[in-house]
């Protein structure tokens, strides 16, 4: 019995011990935090995936705190969706996989009223044969949201290096364009001084310019 207890104590710290590695070996992706009034905003949340040998429950929930104030449950996933509150129903749609990896959720028509503290906890108990660990996953999101798109930094140096291409490429194209004519037109004066000369020959000359014919 006391043989058994002991291959029953070390599986489960085995289990627990593969638990923590897989969550170890989750990538965080963060967030987008600033959005437009009126948009849609993905909340983005990344939990670890299961191993497909072994089957899960796992149950989502968020949360959201405005500044000053307390965390209210907004939206819920266990086997079904669920809305909470008055402030977003109607207003979050599910944005996740169905492996349950990605977990997050959309805010349909956001408000300034929206913008706070958005949190993603994912709680995911394994079955086991002899254990049944369970795992918390926790992401805190602060969003906020503007009345419009401000002007993004990069995206203004962007517009001027464009400019500034397009600028040296027409001034390019000038200096091409008259550097071309210029030599088109000293080719004219060339042949017209060519034929001016010719035609200056005596024909006795023009003559003996002629290029003999061996037989």
């Amino acid at each position: 019995m006391a043989a058994l207890t002991k291959v029953a104590a070390a599986s489960s710290l085995l289990v627990v011990l593969w638990v923590g590695v897989c969550s170890a070996v989750c990538v965080e992706v963060p967030s987008e935090t600033e959005a437009v009034q009126g948009s849609r905003m993905k909340l983005l949340c990344i939990s670890c995936m299961k191993r497909e040998e072994v089957s899960a429950n796992t149950v989502v929930e968020w949360f959201y705190k405005a500044e000053g104030g307390t965390d209210e449950s907004i939206y819920k996933y266990n086997d079904k969706k669920e809305e909470f509150g008055k402030r977003f129903y109607g207003r979050l749609q599910w944005d996740g996989s169905t492996d349950m990896q990605d977990v997050s959720i959309s805010v349909l028509n956001i408000t300034l009223n929206d913008s706070g503290t958005y949190t993603c906890n994912v709680t995911r108990e394994f079955n086991f044969e002899v254990h049944r660990p369970v795992v918390t996953h926790s992401k805190l999101i602060h969003l906020t949201v503007a009345e419009k798109a401000g002007e993004d930094f990069t995206s203004f140096i962007s517009e001027v290096m464009m400019y500034i291409l397009l600028v040296f490429l027409t001034l390019w194209l000038l200096i091409e364009m008259v550097y071309c004519y210029r030599k088109v037109a000293k080719a004219e004066e060339a042949a017209q001084e060519n034929a001016t000369d010719y035609l200056a020959i005596p024909s006795d000359n023009k003559e003996n310019c002629a290029v003999p014919v061996e037989e």
